[in-house]
């Protein structure tokens, strides 16, 4: 079982999580990170390394947060690695809010759902 990034990564994407995870399976979405299913170990590195308290074991999902296990399954074959840390979104600290879930991204556009 995996590890699924869920709502307190969007537009947030701080990356400290990138550099505790042993086998890089991390990936990079324009406004958040995933976590490739098929790459994780289930180590559980990351959890502590991300200051938005985003990552979760896939069994310990929040009910409101169930369906990032499979956005995070589905988004991450399509999406680049991200093996080094990065600077979060500009606007981060404002985005450290409930309520986010509303937003997806959808190829190349964001929309509400």
């Amino acid at each position: 079982m995996a590890f699924v990034v869920a709502e307190p990564c969007i537009k947030c994407k701080y990356t400290e999580c990138v550099t505790a995870c042993p086998v890089d399976c991390f990936r990079e979405a324009e406004l958040f990170l995933v976590i490739d299913p098929e790459t994780c170990i289930d180590c559980g590195a990351c959890v502590p390394a991300c200051p938005s308290e985003a990552i979760y074991p896939e069994r310990d999902l929040p009910p409101q947060w169930r369906h990032f296990a499979a956005r995070n399954a589905e988004l991450a074959p399509r999406l680049p690695p991200i093996t080094v840390p990065r600077d979060p979104l500009p606007d981060a600290a404002e985005w450290r809010i409930p309520g986010k879930g509303r937003w997806r991204r959808i190829g190349d556009k964001e929309r509400a759902s």
